[in-house]
């Protein structure tokens, strides 16, 4: 499998080429950015946006994936901002999320990648048929203004009602999206008890992975093997998948762990799994 890696382990500081260089250093061979205004300021097309897309115009590593933003300031929420939530029952928020995301998505303008990751509500949220039917709607908006940039809408399995393998598997089918998948995120289906189960739903739409490990009880995005997770079985679930998604870090900041150290030696305990 590919071996990949998420920004999100850098989320509480802005992203510069350094920071790229070092997760290629770790053997990156494949990039998502996590679209945090403080971290990658995705609205900044003048200078920031540009500085990264400079980055992969001169390295070979490509930019996998974009993460949608979760919050729209600058502060990812601590200030009071309003979460970015697509499944959202009120109209005018629902379309502000949606403007939100598409200056995400429109980083593919400067520098291509292949799939946005989705959230559909926010972490705890209980099903409502009416989010759903906003979720829905909100998914069939973005999928339209992606495509002609290229990008392929995928929704991540996260820990609410809304987003469990087998709603995404409904919302997908009911309104024939064929064209939008899966990352499948192996620490939030531990979180929901059963990561085989929770695969299998999902097996034939999964073009991507979220890899990291927890107790079961904290969404903690801690590295394979400080958790519960049960890696063996995780990594011949993954590699039975027919899309062949990358192997790809989703880690928490550790201010006593060197990520770019740390990197080579857990890819290659999971590979030899």
């Amino acid at each position: 499998m590919q071996r990949a890696i998420s920004t999100y382990i850098y989320v509480k500081e802005r992203l510069h080429p350094g920071l790229l260089d070092g997760l290629v250093r770790g053997g990156a061979q494949a990039i998502e950015i996590f679209a945090a205004r403080q971290h990658m300021d995705y609205a900044n097309r003048k200078q920031h946006v540009r500085e990264i897309a400079d980055w992969f115009r001169n390295n070979s590593v490509p930019l996998h994936s974009v993460h949608a933003p979760l919050y729209s300031d600058y502060e990812w929420g601590r200030t009071g901002g309003t979460p970015v939530n697509v499944a959202s029952t009120d109209r005018a928020g629902r379309v502000e999320a949606m403007d939100e995301i598409k200056r995400a998505i429109e980083i593919a303008e400067h520098v291509p990648f292949k799939f946005l990751i989705q959230h559909l509500g926010v972490g705890g949220e209980a099903f409502d048929e009416r989010k759903f039917e906003a979720a829905m709607t909100s998914v069939e908006h973005l999928r339209a203004f992606a495509k002609p940039l290229g990008v392929r809408v995928l929704l991540e399995n996260i820990p609410n009602e809304l987003s469990t393998p087998d709603r995404l598997v409904e919302l997908i089918r009911m309104a024939h999206f064929e064209d939008v998948g899966v990352c499948f995120d192996v620490g939030h289906a531990n979180m929901a008890g059963d990561v085989a189960a929770g695969f299998e739903t999902v097996k034939n739409l999964v073009y991507s992975t979220h890899i990291h490990d927890n107790n079961k009880l904290d969404d903690s995005h801690l590295w394979p093997g400080e958790g519960s997770l049960d890696w063996k079985q995780t990594m011949e679930l993954l590699r039975s998948a027919p899309q062949k998604p990358p192997l790809l870090l989703e880690i928490a900041e550790n201010e006593k762990v060197n990520p770019v150290e740390k990197m080579g030696e857990t890819f290659g305990k999971l590979e030899g799994m």
